[in-house]
C-alpha cells in the first residue's frame, strides 16, 4: 500500500469561490485533496490505461464455483490423467497428508475400556469399505486424492445389519459428481441451492444426491438418474474452505493455465525438432549460368519423387551434382525457461518445486530444509483443521455410536486422540538429539513424542514392557535398555548393592 500525494487542479469554480469567500474556497480545494487521496490510497484499485484489462466482481465464493466449478474439475481431472507434473503434485500431497494413515486412540478416563474400543476400531477399519476394496485408511488416502483433483468428496454412513462382536457400519465414497447440483428450491422453513438443503439458520440439512455416478457410461441404461435425500448427519463433505463457502475447488486451478500452456509448448518444441532432423539434405544441379536451382521435384536414392520426409533422408533434386545439409536451429535459454515454469505450477499446487519434479540441483541442504518446514506447516493446517475435523471425526463419531447401538461399548461418548503420519526427518541424528532434550527437558511428553512418530504410545510401551521381560528372562543385556546400560554404553551400577562413590577431598577434611 502505498500513500502518496495525488495532484488536484485548482479548476475555474474555486477560483470563482475564491473572489468571493477565499476561506470557503481553501475548505473546498482541501476536502477535494483528501478524498482524491483517499480514493488512489491502494493502487491495486486505481483505474487507467494498463488495468484496464483487469476484469474483476465482487460475486460470492458459491456464486463463482457454481459457474466454473464442474468445468474446473473435469479439466483437472484431465491433467491429472495426462500431465506427470500434475499427476506427480496430487500424489505428493497425498503422500504428505495421509501417508500410511491418520490413525485414531480412544482417550476416555479407563484404560481398559480405551484398549476395548481400540481393538474394535482395528478390527472395523479393516473391512469398513462399502465397496470392499480397501480399509479406513485407504478409503482416506481416496478422499483426500479426491479433494484435491476434484475439489471435494462426500462419504456416507452406511448401517448395517448387527452382526456378534462386529461393528454394523461401512463407509460409501462419492465424487462430487453425484451431488444434484440442478436441485434448487425456497420454502419457509428451508431452502435447496446446488442441490444441498439448509434451514433458516443456514446449517445443512440434507444433500440430494444422484445413486450412480452421471457420467457412468458402461451402465447407461440401468443408472438411477433420480435424485435422493440424504441427511446431513449422514454425510461427510470433505473441501477447502478458501472463502465462506459451501464446496471446493480443485487445489491446482491457479496452475492450470500454467501446465496447459508449458505442455502445448513442448508439444510444439518437440515437433518442430522432429520436423528439422527429417531432412539431412539435398543434392542440387547447376543451371547454365553455374548458379544452383533446383527442380520442381525431388526424388530419393531410388528415384521415387519425394511427397512427404523421413527421419535422416537425403534427397535428390534433378541433375543434381552438390550437396547442401540441412542445419537445424538452436533453441536456447529452453532449460531455464522450463524450470521458471515449473515453479510457478509448483506454487499453484502449493508443493516444493523439488517434490514436484525431483530436480534437487537448485536446493542445498538448508534451503531445502527450509522450504520443507513450510510445507509441513501447510500439511500440518490442512491436517488439523480440514482432513480431521470434517473426515475423520464424523467418521469416529458414526462408529462409536454403532458400537455403543450394538451392545459392544458402554457408553456413546469416547474421544479420540488422532496420530497424523510423522514427517521423515532430513537430519535423522539432529532430530532425535533435540527430541530426547525436550522430553528430558519436559517439554513434551514421551507419548507425546512416541504419537507424533505414528504409533501408538500404549501399545509401544507394552510391547517394550513384554520384550524387556523376556530378556531378563534369558539373562540378556543389550545397550538398548536405559535400565541397565547409559547413553554412552556403560553399565548402570546397581543403586542398592552397587558400589558407593568415594567421598570428594572436601567431605573428607569434614569428617577429620
Amino acid at each position: 500500500m502505498r500513500t502518496k500525494s495525488v495532484h488536484v487542479p485548482f479548476t475555474w469554480s474555486d477560483r470563482a469561490l475564491a473572489l468571493f469567500s477565499p476561506t470557503r474556497a481553501a475548505k473546498r480545494y482541501a476536502s477535494r485533496a483528501t478524498l482524491a487521496n483517499l480514493r488512489r490510497l491502494y493502487e491495486g484499485a486505481q483505474k487507467g490505461r494498463l488495468s484496464n484489462g483487469w476484469r474483476s466482481s465482487n460475486t460470492a465464493a458459491d456464486s463463482e464455483i457454481a459457474g466454473a466449478g464442474g468445468l474446473l474439475r473435469d479439466r483437472m481431472r484431465d491433467l491429472v490423467r495426462n500431465n506427470p507434473l500434475a499427476a506427480q503434485a496430487v500424489q505428493v500431497l497425498v503422500n504428505n497428508m495421509v501417508g500410511p494413515g491418520i490413525r485414531p486412540r480412544a482417550a476416555t478416563a479407563s484404560k481398559a475400556r480405551n484398549k476395548k474400543i481400540d481393538k474394535l476400531w482395528n478390527e472395523w477399519a479393516k473391512a469398513c469399505d462399502a465397496h470392499g476394496h480397501t480399509d479406513f485408511h485407504g478409503l482416506l488416502s481416496l478422499a483426500v486424492r479426491e479433494m484435491i483433483e476434484g475439489g471435494e468428496v462426500f462419504a456416507l454412513k452406511r448401517p448395517q445389519r448387527s452382526s456378534k462382536g462386529k461393528v454394523p457400519l461401512q463407509i460409501e465414497l462419492r465424487e462430487a459428481d453425484h451431488l444434484d447440483t440442478a436441485r434448487l428450491s425456497e420454502a419457509k422453513d428451508n431452502s435447496i441451492r446446488r442441490g444441498i438443503e439448509y434451514d433458516t439458520s443456514g446449517r445443512r440439512t440434507a444433500y440430494w444426491m444422484f445413486p450412480d455416478h452421471p457420467g457412468d457410461t458402461t451402465s447407461a441404461f440401468t443408472r438411477r438418474l433420480e435424485s435422493v435425500r440424504i441427511p446431513a448427519d449422514m454425510v461427510a463433505h470433505l473441501f477447502e474452505r478458501q472463502r465462506v463457502q459451501s464446496r471446493g475447488v480443485p487445489w491446482g486451478t491457479p496452475a492450470m493455465t500454467a501446465l496447459r500452456d508449458l505442455g502445448d509448448w513442448q508439444l510444439a518444441e518437440m515437433v518442430r525438432k522432429k520436423t528439422e532432423a527429417c531432412l539431412v539434405g539435398v543434392v542440387l544441379g547447376e543451371d547454365g549460368d553455374g548458379g544452383a536451382s533446383v527442380a520442381p521435384t525431388v526424388e530419393d536414392a531410388d528415384g521415387n519423387q519425394v511427397e512427404q520426409f523421413s527421419p535422416g533422408m537425403i534427397a535428390y533434386a534433378r541433375g543434381g551434382k552438390d550437396i547442401r545439409f540441412n542445419t537445424p536451429g538452436h533453441s536456447g535459454g529452453i532449460a531455464e525457461w522450463n524450470r521458471v515454469q515449473m515453479h510457478i505450477i509448483a506454487s499453484g499446487f502449493r508443493v516444493p518445486y523439488a517434490l514436484m519434479t525431483g530436480d534437487l540441483s537448485q536446493a542445498n541442504f538448508s534451503s531445502n530444509r527450509a522450504g520443507l518446514n513450510e510445507f509441513r506447516r501447510m500439511v500440518d493446517q490442512v491436517q488439523w483443521h480440514i482432513i480431521i475435523p470434517m473426515f475423520c471425526e464424523p467418521i469416529w463419531a458414526w462408529f462409536i455410536e454403532a458400537a455403543y447401538t450394538a451392545g459392544l461399548i458402554d457408553t456413546p461418548d469416547v474421544p479420540a486422540e488422532w496420530a497424523p503420519p510423522k514427517f521423515e526427518s532430513v537430519n535423522p541424528k539432529q532430530d532425535a538429539e533435540t527430541d530426547l532434550i525436550e522430553t528430558r527437558s519436559g517439554f513434551t511428553s514421551l507419548p507425546q513424542q512416541i504419537a507424533k512418530r505414528g504409533y501408538d504410545p500404549r501399545e509401544v510401551v507394552e510391547e517394550q514392557a513384554a520384550f524387556l521381560k523376556e530378556t531378563d528372562d534369558l539373562g540378556l543385556v543389550l545397550d538398548s535398555d536405559p535400565r541397565k546400560m547409559s547413553r554412552a554404553g556403560l553399565a548402570q551400577a546397581d543403586l542398592e548393592t552397587g558400589p558407593k562413590p568415594e567421598p570428594s577431598s572436601s567431605t573428607a577434611k569434614d569428617e577429620t
